[in-house]
């Protein structure tokens, strides 16, 4: 039912010309290689503070622990935009701990100038993993097909063209549709729509393969199965402003995640490979920060007489720490963590390992 024509008249699926549009043809164009990076169109937890990163060094200090402190542990910064958070984890790691760490960012676009040459760039995750592999605001740019339902009832792919302009294709068939009535049922109101998440949920376990013994975690905007948005959440942005979904490679295209769908493939992908029961789990940034120390509680007012200076910085690293965890704000981003041959590294006991104040 596609046009023939070519270029911004063409007629495709919202994956096709998501994936054309972020990540180019042929390796070439597409927003994410643009040189501003990530960074220039929209704020993550990771530019929002170094207390993001402090917590993550934090987690990767449990699981080194849990890992028996190895003689070479890995950190993968997955969808590592211009590979801050590699930076900062290094950064805020106890020297011991750093000495031994193994960085890689790993993105589609080329290795910025001036990035530690402690860090490894690469286009895929590494084949083999021990230690933490963390994807932040990675999923939710994979690209996937729309669903519309019809007049008649029948939920069709969604068709775009270059501008934006949408029109209704084929009836959703095959593993697309059982994904659909798995995870995101069509209630038969005619406009409501759907994001196919199976390439997020093949994406996810692949990633997770890639971790022999450790811990994978993905952070996104997300959703369950009790609480799907009725028009999707397909949209962009551009310049720090949210934006019409326009497939132009001019801004970002994004769609929140069905977390506890690649929860449910992350967990055969780790019982596929041997490791028994997966125990994936899903708790909000908020919860995970706290686990991890961040508690973005106001230093004691005593302190601005004694030592005006240190109440300064504590008072604005609370600041910062209030912001991750803000309800409505990068707060409610959902975690997806997923323990591979070693126990959920922010489940209670929790090993003390290495100290790395709040404040780093």
């Amino acid at each position: 039912m596609t046009d023939e024509v070519t270029g911004a008249d063409e007629w495709r699926g919202w994956r096709a010309a998501t994936q054309a549009a972020l990540y180019g043809v042929d390796g070439t164009g597409g927003f994410y290689r643009r040189p501003e990076g990530p960074a220039g169109h929209f704020r993550t937890s990771v530019h929002a503070s170094p207390l993001f990163a402090g917590a993550v060094a934090r987690l990767l200090c449990r699981v080194d622990e849990a890992l028996g402190r190895p003689p070479s542990l890995d950190f993968v910064d997955l969808a590592a935009g211009r590979g801050e958070l590699a930076s900062g984890v290094l950064t805020a790691l106890p020297a011991e701990v750093a000495a031994r760490t193994r960085a890689y960012a790993v993105e589609v676009a080329d290795r910025p100038a001036g990035l530690a040459h402690g860090i490894e760039w690469l286009s895929e995750p590494p084949g083999e993993v021990r230690g933490l592999l963390f994807a932040n605001e990675w999923l939710d740019n994979v690209p996937l097909e729309v669903a519309e339902v019809d007049p008649a009832g029948v939920a069709r792919l969604v068709l775009v063209r270059a501008d934006g302009t949408e029109r209704l294709g084929e009836p959703v068939s095959g593993a697309e549709a059982e994904w659909l009535a798995r995870w995101w049922p069509a209630a038969g109101e005619e406009g409501l729509r759907a994001e196919i998440g199976l390439p997020r949920d093949t994406a996810w376990a692949s990633a997770v393969s890639c971790v022999r013994h450790g811990l994978a975690v993905a952070v996104d905007y997300a959703h369950t199965a009790d609480a799907r948005p009725p028009y999707g959440s397909l949209t962009g942005f551009r310049e720090g402003r949210g934006t019409a979904p326009v497939p132009d490679g001019s801004r970002d295209i994004t769609a929140h995640v069905a977390l506890d769908a690649c929860a449910e493939a992350g967990a055969r992908a780790v019982e596929g490979a041997g490791h028994g029961h997966a125990g994936a789990r899903l708790l909000t940034q908020r919860a995970a920060l706290r686990a991890l120390g961040l508690t973005g509680a106001r230093p004691p007012l005593a302190l601005a007489s004694t030592n005006p200076a240190a109440y300064v910085r504590a008072l604005a690293s609370a600041g910062e720490a209030a912001e991750l965890l803000a309800p409505g704000g990068l707060g409610d981003f959902g975690w997806l963590v997923q323990p591979v041959g070693i126990p959920d590294p922010l489940d209670p006991p929790i090993p003390a390992g290495p100290s790395i104040p709040e404040g780093q």
